[in-house]
């Protein structure tokens, strides 16, 4: 693992790192939902494939560090021997992961790319209820009135109104809610277990992630075969045409950028600082609503402009809470427990 860099990174550096990294989350989110809209039934296929390209990438990178060529690489790609132990231990981590990864595919086959945001907008508080469960301490006042500014901007945006646009039915299912929930609670849980799983690989986030990506393409083959795509993948292969080509290609560019994500990841853990992330998750935010005007017509009716608005807005508070300004008050006899360690978006 890097150790601290002496050298403080440059502005041009956090910019580049911050830059790519949320080019990188754009093309994610709507090349995913280009591929959902145009081959919906195979959710579980495309996030097969994805996987399996991110495993092949490792693969490649590991080769590439361990030659001559390493040298211009700024650190190596060391992948894990198979040990049966460490595979049973990660099984609840991945398990979960899994789980959320499947609900947040299908919540964002259900909805619009401007609405996904709110679909998942209960992210924050859920990490933050699990986090304090998990550490038996209860949150600050400052967290909690940020959590709730947060459930309020969801609020706000699950009304109809603002769910629906141009491409939702009136007769519209509210399943995509329910699984843009329970696809925050899943990631609300990864966020406390994956704080252990870095033990079972020896602190190491390269591992892990491939570890994490070969389990995870074992566990989309159950999804797939429920959920009947194989006979529906053989036909769009023998027939062809444009929905395959849609499925290949963007196949194709989510799984490089999921894995360019996932190492820029790693290295915004170095150069950025919690703030930076939640200024560009912000920046994001807006941009991703724009863009699902631009791309996929989207109507962002007052609703829904409010309630990112207002996520956004608690998000930004509960990261100046946690990292900024607001300290808590001097204790007047016993230090109150300091909370949620482990939260990461």
């Amino acid at each position: 693992m890097a150790d601290h860099n002496e050298s403080t990174p440059s502005r041009l550096e956090v910019a580049a790192v911050v830059s790519f990294y949320m080019v990188a989350a754009l093309v994610m989110v709507f090349v995913n939902k280009a591929v959902l809209n145009s081959t919906p039934d195979l959710p579980f296929s495309f996030l097969f494939i994805q996987l399996f390209i991110a495993v092949i990438l490792l693969h490649i990178g590991s080769l590439i560090t361990s030659s001559p060529l390493g040298s211009f690489f700024p650190g190596s790609v060391e992948l894990p021997a198979f040990d049966i132990n460490v595979f049973r231990k990660l099984i609840p981590v991945v398990s979960v992961g899994v789980l959320g990864l499947a609900l947040n595919t299908l919540c964002l086959r259900g909805v619009d790319a401007s609405f996904f945001q709110i679909a998942r907008g209960l992210l924050l508080p859920l990490t933050i209820l699990v986090s304090s469960v998990q550490s038996g301490s209860f949150p600050r006042g400052p967290v909690l009135q940020a959590a709730a500014i947060v459930t309020a901007g969801f609020f706000v945006g699950v009304s109809p109104s603002s769910y629906f646009s141009s491409h939702t039915a009136l007769d519209v299912s509210i399943l995509p809610l329910i699984y843009g929930f329970l696809s925050s609670l899943m990631t609300a849980i990864h966020a406390v277990l994956v704080k252990s799983a870095h033990g079972h690989v020896g602190g190491s986030v390269i591992k892990l992630t491939y570890w994490t990506n070969v389990m995870s393409a074992l566990g989309m083959i159950p999804f797939i075969a429920f959920n009947g795509e194989v006979p529906l993948l053989l036909d769009y292969i023998t027939n062809g045409g444009e929905p395959l080509r849609v499925l290949v290609i963007g196949s194709a560019v989510t799984g490089v950028f999921g894995f360019a994500l996932c190492m820029a990841g790693i290295i915004s853990i170095k150069v950025t600082s919690p703030i930076t992330h939640m200024f560009s998750s912000a920046a994001r935010s807006v941009l991703q609503t724009v863009l699902g005007v631009i791309i996929f017509g989207d109507v962002v009716v007052l609703n829904r402009a409010s309630s990112i608005l207002v996520i956004t807005t608690g998000t930004l508070y509960y990261t100046w809470v946690k990292f900024g300004g607001a300290a808590p008050r001097p204790p007047t006899k016993q230090p109150e427990p300091d909370l949620e360690k482990q939260q990461k978006e």
